[in-house]
């Protein structure tokens, strides 16, 4: 150390409250942690041997009159203890009372920043989330938008095919009524025009059926309709004719292109598909006629067959009422009855389909 300065300091200034210079019989006492404004109101005084400081001015004494430990604490803290040791503490414990504030003030800007950290990542985790919430809940409107058209359009559909199903079930019931009116109209008519003494036979008959002709209603039928209907010119054969439809006998055929054996009755020629073996008149025959199981055949023109016709038609429907295979009412029976007998009729003066 130089011998004209010597300086006394803890290597860390930090914590060493004391800081002591000599240089050329002068001695500064500047204690560290002061404030600016203490430090400037330090002096330096030259001293020498013959003028040593006084007590009244707060200096310290030379440093030869004061004597001064040492005392090793740390390596980094080794000091001399002086007077000025309370003065060091002080300082120290009030440089630690300011570190103090500042480092609470330090922990809560750090809480404060953490604080803002958090609350801008959680800010941002809402908006993340807000964000998905609202496509979800945009994805979920279109859906149901869609499923409302639909919705709609199928209740849209359903109304038409319920007004359909209305109106023809209405169209129905209007064709039922005006039928069921038609039918009691001509109910009523039929039953304004019918032979009372007619259908009380017929009534009777249908009690008891039977194909024999003394009962009251075949008889008449056979004396009004049946007999005058096969009343042909050639008696001879009408007779055998009408035998034979009564039994259910007779078989009407159409004329096939082969020839087939003559056949003469009362002198009349019936080989020629030209002459009607009934009438005798010259008409073209396209039907022929055959009596039980006999060979031979008669030729018949298209009148004759369809007088024939008539009256085998009414035997049909006569022999299934007998077999009760007609299962009707007795009016119904008896307009089918009068239907047939009124063919019968149109036969005789004629009337007949040309397809006969």
């Amino acid at each position: 150390m130089d011998s004209s300065e010597e300086h006394a300091r803890c290597p860390a200034r930090g914590t060493c409250p004391v800081f002591l210079a000599m240089s050329a019989g002068t001695v500064r006492y500047a204690p560290l942690g002061l404030c600016p404004a203490l430090e400037g109101s330090l002096r330096e005084e030259p001293w020498g041997t013959e003028s040593p400081p006084q007590p009244d001015q707060g200096l310290p004494p030379p440093l030869a009159a004061v004597p001064v430990p040492w005392k090793s604490t740390d390596p980094c803290q080794g000091h001399r203890e002086s007077p000025g040791a309370l003065v060091e503490t002080s300082a120290g414990e009030e440089a630690q009372g300011q570190e103090g504030p500042a480092a609470t003030q330090l922990d809560v800007l750090r809480l404060r920043s953490s604080s803002m950290e958090i609350r801008e990542k959680g800010s941002e985790f809402l908006k993340e989330e807000l964000h998905r919430a609202q496509k979800e809940l945009k994805l979920k409107d279109e859906e149901c938008e869609r499923l409302s058209k639909v919705r709609e359009q199928l209740e849209q559909e359903l109304e038409e095919l319920t007004a359909s199903l209305f109106e023809e079930a209405h169209k129905m019931v209007r064709e039922a009524n005006m039928k069921q009116a038609a039918s009691e109209k001509q109910l009523k008519e039929a039953r304004g025009k019918v032979d009372t003494i007619l259908f009380a036979e017929f009534q009777a008959w249908r009690e008891a059926p039977t194909l024999d002709k003394t009962c009251p209603f075949l008889e008449r039928v056979h004396r009004e309709d049946v007999g005058p209907c096969l009343d042909f010119t050639m008696q001879e054969l009408s007779t055998l004719v009408r035998a034979a439809v009564e039994d259910n006998t007779l078989t009407i055929e159409p004329v096939a292109s082969q020839t087939l054996p003559a056949v003469k009755v009362a002198e009349v020629e019936c080989s020629s598909t030209n002459t009607c073996a009934l009438s005798g008149l010259t008409r073209t025959c396209r039907h022929r006629i055959r009596l039980g199981d006999s060979e031979s055949h008669y030729y018949i023109s298209p009148s004759s067959r369809a007088r024939i016709t008539a009256v085998c038609n009414f035997f049909t429907y006569i022999r299934y009422i007998q077999q009760g295979l007609v299962r009707q009412d007795a009016e119904p029976m008896f307009w089918e009855i009068m239907r047939l007998r009124k063919e019968m009729s149109l036969a005789k003066l004629g009337f007949f389909p040309q397809e006969a």
